[in-house]
């Protein structure tokens, strides 16, 4: 480029008129490197700093600040987020913690804000976390690694491997493997042990057979639900289920902290999983269940009986494939 594309003529700001354009899939890759100490990067593993949950956390912020690019740096377009992963390499001995994000949408400019946004974003949580140990960390080397789509096409970074030269743009695999499915239990009876858990191994077993192999089941109390969703999501699993929590008790909390987490619902298959138990039960209209999408991942809210689970599944043998086809956008279907 030899001109600056946010300057008029007369050298004044400019919002970048991109209505001309072709709409692409654009994705960006940006990275940065949080410097602390071996301490410290021994304590975010264990998970054993007084602010608890530190990767999780920053993982979510990094999210939310890509979402909010537009807000923050005044000339950015406000962009259709399709997916937003953030991923984190911890290096105990160098005392660093290397943060990758990847972020895609469908539109007429890239994503690189986006995804810049995001590492810094992420990076300055880190540090709001482990600044009572480490006040002395830093955040370095903010760039830019990778972007693909438009008219320009692939971009890369000389001096590193943004993606295998091989790879197609949208095949970057995160430093961690994602489980296809997670399956949440909300009882905090079974999570004592004080009762058997009847409902997680039936939804594992059902995705297990159904194309999610070796889904991953967590029991957890009701008041830990949120954390154990916002975890769940933050692993970018295909699919997560949970079952519990969505009645009216003072304990229920699974709806509140699904909503949290999704970045659009889906109030059809919602209403659909309540139909199907209306009609076996009056009691399923009292059930709260939310479903929706968080970046790639489908979050459903089932109840926590066997037969509300039963029901539940029988709706979701039709839907479920297709909806994680077209969320992660596989060809041949549309909306």
């Amino acid at each position: 480029m030899s001109e600056l594309t946010h300057l008029d003529g007369d050298g004044r700001a400019r919002m970048v008129d991109v209505g001309g354009k072709p709409e692409t899939a654009r994705i960006a890759v940006a990275r940065g490197r949080f410097v602390t100490t071996p301490e410290v990067v021994r304590l975010v593993r264990a998970d054993d700093l007084p602010k608890a949950d530190v990767l999780a956390t920053a993982r979510i912020a990094g999210i939310g600040g890509a979402k909010r690019t537009s807000e923050l740096i005044p000339l950015c377009h406000p962009l259709p987020l399709n997916a937003v992963s953030i991923d984190f390499e911890l290096d105990a001995e160098a005392g660093t913690i290397d943060i990758e994000v990847t972020a895609k949408t469908t539109g007429r400019t890239g994503v690189e804000m986006e995804a810049l946004t995001a590492v810094a974003v992420a990076g300055l949580t880190l540090h709001d976390m482990v600044k009572a140990v480490d006040p002395a960390a830093s955040l370095t080397d903010v760039r830019l690694a990778f972007k693909s789509g438009g008219k320009r096409g692939e971009w890369r970074r000389h001096d590193e491997a943004a993606a295998p030269a091989a790879a197609p743009a949208d095949s970057i695999a995160p430093v961690h493997p994602a489980p296809s499915a997670v399956v949440l239990v909300s009882s905090t009876r079974a999570a004592a042990g004080e009762s058997e858990d009847t409902t997680g191994p039936v939804i594992a077993a059902w995705l297990d057979g159904s194309g999610f192999p070796d889904p991953v089941v967590r029991v957890v109390a009701d008041a830990d639900i949120a954390v154990a969703v916002r975890d769940a999501v933050a692993a970018h699993p295909a699919v997560v289920i949970t079952t519990g929590g969505t009645g009216v008790a003072p304990g229920d909390r699974t709806p509140e902290a699904t909503a949290a987490v999704l970045d659009r619902e889906l109030p059809g298959v919602a209403e659909a999983l309540r139909a199907r138990g209306l009609a076996s039960t009056p009691m399923a209209a009292l059930s709260r269940g939310l479903a929706g999408v968080s970046g790639e991942t489908i979050v459903v809210n089932l109840p926590g009986s066997r037969g509300g689970v039963a029901d539940g599944l029988a709706v979701l043998g039709d839907l479920l494939p297709h909806l994680v086809d077209q969320v992660r956008g596989s060809a041949g279907h549309s909306a």
